[in-house]
C-alpha cells in the first residue's frame, strides 16, 4: 500500500484557529498529566526563582510569596506562548491562547502549592540552606501536580485549557 507523501511546514499556519473552539470529548489521564506537567514546569521555575530571590534578599514572607506567584504565572504563560509562537501564530493570538489554556491550571497549582507552604510548620521561615525549604517546596509542587491533573482532565474534556493549545503542536 502506497502512502501519500507527508509535507512538513509547507502550508501557512492558520492564525484564525484561536477563535475556533476545539472539539470536546472524552480525554484520558495521559494528556491531562502532560498538560499538568507543562504547567508545573513553568510554575516551578517561577515559584523557585521567586522563593530564592525573596529568601536571598531577606524579604518578608508576603512579598516573597507574591513574587513567586507572579513569576509562576509569567513562566507558565511564557512556556505556552513560546510553543504557540513556534507554530507561526502572532504574539497577540499566542497570548490569548496562553491565557485561555493556562490560567485555571496555574491558579489551582499556585493555590495548592502556596497553601501547603503556608500550612507546613516553619516552612515560611526556612532558609535556602535548609532541607525544610527544599523539601517543602518539592512536596508542595508534587501535591499541586496531583490536585491539578484532574482539573486539566476536566477542562480538556470540555475543549478548554490545554485542548486549546493542542491544535498548535
Amino acid at each position: 500500500m502506497e502512502q501519500a507523501p507527508h509535507e512538513h511546514g509547507t502550508a501557512a499556519p492558520d492564525t484564525r484557529a484561536a477563535a475556533v473552539p476545539p472539539a470536546a470529548g472524552p480525554v484520558g489521564w495521559v494528556p491531562a498529566a502532560r498538560a499538568t506537567l507543562h504547567c508545573l514546569t513553568g510554575c516551578a521555575l517561577g515559584e523557585i526563582l521567586g522563593m530564592v530571590i525573596g529568601t536571598a534578599l531577606a524579604w518578608h514572607n508576603v512579598p516573597t510569596m507574591i513574587l513567586a506567584i507572579v513569576l509562576a504565572f509569567v513562566f507558565g504563560y511564557a512556556l505556552t506562548v513560546r510553543g504557540v509562537l513556534a507554530a507561526g501564530v502572532g504574539l497577540r493570538a499566542a497570548l490569548r491562547v496562553a491565557l485561555a489554556a493556562d490560567t485555571l491550571s496555574i491558579a489551582v497549582m499556585e493555590l495548592i502549592d502556596n497553601g501547603l507552604i503556608v500550612l507546613w510548620p516553619s516552612a515560611m521561615d526556612a532558609q535556602l540552606s535548609d532541607a525544610l525549604f527544599w523539601g517543602t517546596l518539592a512536596a508542595s509542587l508534587v501535591l499541586a501536580f496531583v490536585v491539578t491533573t484532574p482539573v486539566n482532565k476536566w477542562m480538556i474534556g470540555r475543549g478548554k485549557g490545554h485542548a486549546v493549545v493542542h491544535r498548535y503542536h
